[in-house]
């Protein structure tokens, strides 16, 4: 048996053409996601379960809000504040005691939390040019942050007032002590008056006047800071139950669980792919292994489109019957795939065109290809299969009741004594039976194939390799190679057609089974690209 020679191995490396450079376009970007969408819905799923969880199990934040408006310190409370009123105070400074040690501390000790706790869920802001200062505390309950928020904003007035009324007093307590001395020093002018002679008097009183004076105003002064209000602000709104607002945000969490869980599927994805390449196109097939691609066969996509694929069959067929001359001998291999269903279908290709094929197999699967190329006959329109009738077969009417039934009589056995045979008397004579006649797959009775299957003006045999060792054309059937090398050793009698399935051939698979044939000297016809095995 002989084959056409195809092309010899090149020298260069797998794909032609020089290097195996490939530019990733966005598309290359959205298959790998589009490919592993089982893990992306899977981690985006956990994602969101995750979420829901989080916002079931974990109670929500709660946040209150407090307003208090800060004034200066003034000896007169009715006098204007004028244009610049945010100038009269340093509002940084007094944000910065707003959220100082004490007034931490003092919340701190009403919820008893950490302090740490407590400066992360108070928070003031100061609205720019104004003398406002806004409060706001976040806690798991509206009574807490109410508590908190309202406690906050007393405990700064409370620290501010105290912070005058200390300056307050350190300002009388010096005032006090210089009116104490000018008074020591009255006491001691009029005194020497007093013992002074009609003639000194006029010096003496000269200075008294001058310490009465300066006395009267130390009293002046003492009295304004006396009656400046050390009080720093007031509480303008107080936080209330009902106008606490709930930050936990589920419809955020939950949006934000489901994109998060989404793009780790991506990146587990790209990861996934980056460890287990696979085959997803011709063109990866053909930079891998090197080979000529034979022909596509596409999946059946959606109800009743089914021509396509046969039509892509037909092709395969006429390109393989064109790199071979019978008698011949081509193997269908795979990495790990199995090949039964595209060998089925090649067979009933190539018999369509007349030809008698000889489908082997020794992995016991002839069960299956046979069933494949009943279907596969089947499926066949009246435009190709010329045997076909394009209108299909009337029924038959049914029997009346008045009809007469046909009895059937069911055959007689036959009889284990020889036709026109006397029966001896003898009781010890020896019966003589007829020898049975061959079968059709040798002397011992037992078939050579499985029978043959009329497809089109050709015919499909099945059996095993040794029963169509000679036929004019074989296809085998052959294992997967990566865990049966009978495959490549029946190659070697003839020529090979590797399966690639999309999706699911590996790529390493696939260029360790084109090392293997290459260094077994196995002639390959090329490849076919099968999508997700449905080919």
């Amino acid at each position: 048996m002989t084959d056409a020679v195809p092309r010899s191995w090149s020298a260069e490396p797998y794909g032609g053409g020089g290097g195996s450079e490939r530019t990733v376009t966005l598309s290359d970007l959205l298959r790998v996601p589009l490919h592993r969408i089982g893990a992306v819905a899977v981690t985006a799923a956990l994602g969101l379960v995750a979420a829901l969880g989080y916002v079931t199990f974990v109670p929500g934040l709660y946040r209150a809000n407090a307003v208090v408006a800060v004034r200066p310190v003034v000896t007169d409370a009715f006098s204007p504040s004028g244009a610049a009123a945010d100038r009269a105070v340093n509002m940084n400074v007094e944000s910065g005691i707003a959220t100082g040690t004490e007034v931490v501390r003092r919340l701190a000790e009403m919820n008893g939390q950490d302090q740490r706790d407590v400066r992360d869920a108070l928070e003031v802001e100061v609205p720019a040019g104004g003398q406002i200062l806004r409060f706001s505390y976040g806690a798991r309950t509206a009574e807490q942050a109410v508590r908190s928020v309202n406690l906050a904003a007393e405990s700064y007035l409370d620290v501010r007032r105290s912070m005058y009324e200390r300056q307050r007093d350190e300002m009388l307590r010096s005032y006090d002590e210089s009116i104490a001395k000018v008074a020591a020093q009255q006491a001691a002018v009029q005194k020497r008056i007093a013992n002074t002679r009609q003639g000194g008097t006029d010096t003496a009183a000269a200075e008294l006047t001058g310490i009465n004076s300066q006395l009267t105003q130390l009293n002046s002064a003492r009295t304004e800071i006396a009656a400046v209000d050390v009080n720093p602000g007031w509480v303008t709104q107080t936080a209330e139950p009902a106008l606490v607002s709930s930050g936990g945000r589920q419809s955020m969490f939950v949006l934000a669980g489901l994109l998060g869980g989404a793009l780790l599927g991506v990146v587990l994805a790209f990861a996934l792919e980056s460890v287990d390449r696979r085959v997803r196109s011709a063109d990866d097939a053909r930079r891998t292994s090197g080979l000529a691609l034979l022909g596509t066969v596409r999946g059946r996509r959606g109800f009743g489109r089914r021509g396509p694929v046969a039509a892509d069959i037909r092709y395969v067929a006429m390109a393989i019957a064109e790199r071979i001359h019978q008698p011949a001998r081509v193997t269908l291999l795979s990495a790990r795939e199995d090949p039964t269903p595209i060998t089925a279908r090649l067979a009933v290709a190539l018999a369509v065109a007349g030809r008698d094929v000889f489908v082997a197999d020794d992995s016991g699967r002839l069960d299956r290809l046979r069933d494949a190329v009943l279907v596969d006959r089947a499926r066949l329109p009246a435009s190709v299969d010329p045997t076909r009738p394009a209108v299909p077969k009337p029924r038959s009417a049914p029997t009346t009741a008045d009809e007469t039934t046909e009895v059937i009589t069911p055959p007689r056995r036959p009889s284990p004594r020889p036709v026109n045979r006397r029966t001896s008397p003898d009781p010890d004579a020896t019966l003589t039976l007829p020898r049975p006649a061959s079968g059709p797959g040798g002397p011992n009775g037992r078939p050579g194939h499985s029978g043959e299957v009329r497809v089109g003006a050709g015919s499909v045999l099945l059996g095993t390799f040794r029963d169509g060792a000679r036929h004019p054309l074989l296809l085998f059937n052959a294992p997967p190679a990566e865990t049966d090398e009978r495959g490549v050793a029946v190659a070697r009698q003839g020529s090979a057609v590797v399966v690639v399935e999309r999706d699911r051939t590996r790529q390493a698979e696939l260029r360790r089974l084109v090392e293997r044939l290459r260094a077994a000297g196995v002639t390959t016809l090329g490849f076919v690209l099968t999508r997700d095995g449905r080919g």
